[in-house]
């Protein structure tokens, strides 16, 4: 039997996963938690085989959290399962020592496939991920053209976390029209054409933006 535990901050979506396993016969959700401080509470009380974690949580991010469970629980593997399709992002979790990255749209029948794949300490990238990494071709340049402000900096890091214009509006109590504004002097500050590459760029940075 395959132990896992899941990290994710949306209660129905983990209420939905636990259903689903309950009456598998080689895999059991032991523990759920919704943020990364709980899942390493959690990886310490139940140790188990695998970890399921998302990349955006409040408190700690799937980032650390994976950075801390895999130094102080080197045998317990982690599967990124997250909205992020961005090359970047995989980067990132693979770095932090996930072996193992799937999409919430792909559906269960691919988390079951990563979840016996990542047990077995084998790497597993869902099929969107692959086509989307072998696909990348190009690599986006920083030309600084201006000072980064505080506030962009806070912006950058509220991006680099998957948040909306509209959810960094609520964060920092600023209007909606202002968030983007932000968004477009950040952009021309950088010399970035597209808010895709926005996004790319402040999770590859870390928003570590000097």
């Amino acid at each position: 039997m395959i132990r896992v535990v899941i990290a994710e901050d949306h209660r129905a979506l983990i209420d939905g996963i636990e259903s689903f396993f309950k009456n598998n016969k080689e895999i059991e959700i032991i523990g759920a938690a919704l943020n990364g401080k709980k899942l390493i509470k959690l990886v310490e009380k139940l140790s188990p085989d695998v970890v399921i974690t998302d990349i955006r949580m409040p408190l700690m991010d799937g980032i650390e959290a994976t950075q801390i469970i895999k130094k102080k629980y080197p045998n317990v593997n982690v599967l990124a399962f997250t909205m992020f399709d961005q090359v970047a992002a995989v980067d990132q979790m693979l770095d932090a020592g996930a072996i193992g990255y799937i999409l919430k749209n792909s559906g269960l029948k691919i988390m079951v496939k990563a979840i016996k794949s990542v047990a077995k300490g084998k790497k597993y990238f869902d099929p969107n991920i692959l086509i989307k990494m072998k696909s990348k071709s190009r690599k986006i340049k920083i030309q600084k053209k201006g000072v980064i402000s505080t506030r962009e900096k806070e912006i950058l890091a509220l991006i680099a976390q998957g948040k909306k214009s509209s959810e960094i509006s609520d964060i920092l109590s600023i209007a909606l029209n202002t968030v983007i504004t932000h968004r477009k002097n950040i952009a021309k500050k950088l010399g970035l054409d597209a808010n895709s590459d926005l996004v790319k760029i402040a999770i590859e940075r870390k928003y570590n933006f000097k």
